[in-house]
């Protein structure tokens, strides 16, 4: 199997099962709610081992993607920007919420290097692909600095990160079925 075509079916596989371990997360958390509580209250209590095992998972898949994609890409910069994204993945799973400054930290990594890394791709792709790739990181950057403002525009602070990660997401998505089509 080719390096683009791993690297894309490892990605697709890592963003489902955390989607999918996301929800279940939120199911067997009690009164969890979208818009009231943050994506990391996943990371303490019941949901703890599900949703913290599969961020943590979720990260070692990014960083090995952004390595096995640095042949792929030839771009330094987008490279390290999707492996911090996943380092700071996995440090949200290591380090939850009742670590409080170190999961904030690992937090902003994620978000910010994953927003950077989609509007990134701008210089990476071409034509269509790249217009939505920056599209995804302008979205997921600018609800970031909302969120970081608090300005939250009636979504609640957990809908405001939702606005963050689920276009980073959808772009990680549009990223492996570029890399897996490669093949």
């Amino acid at each position: 199997m080719r390096r683009d075509t791993a690297a894309g079916a490892l990605l697709f596989t890592a963003i489902t099962q955390f989607l999918m371990f996301l929800r279940v997360a939120e199911s067997v958390y009690p009164n969890y709610s979208v818009s009231g509580n943050y994506i990391s209250d996943l990371g303490v209590g019941v949901a703890a081992p599900i949703f913290n095992t599969s961020i943590i998972i979720l990260g070692f898949c990014v960083v090995l993607t952004a390595y096995l994609c640095f042949q792929v890409f030839k771009s330094v910069v987008f490279v390290a920007f999707i492996a911090l994204a996943g380092v700071g993945a996995v440090g949200v799973g290591v380090f939850p919420e009742n670590v409080p400054v170190i999961h904030t930290v690992m937090s902003l990594i994620t978000f910010l290097f994953a927003g950077l890394a989609a509007l990134y791709g701008l210089r990476v792709f071409s034509r269509l692909m790249g217009v939505l790739s920056a599209a995804s990181g302008i979205v997921s950057l600018t609800a970031l600095i909302l969120f970081a403002t608090g300005n939250y525009m009636g979504l609640g602070h957990g809908g405001m990160e939702r606005l963050i990660v689920y276009p980073v997401l959808a772009w990680g998505l549009m990223l492996s079925g570029h890399l897996i089509s490669r093949g």
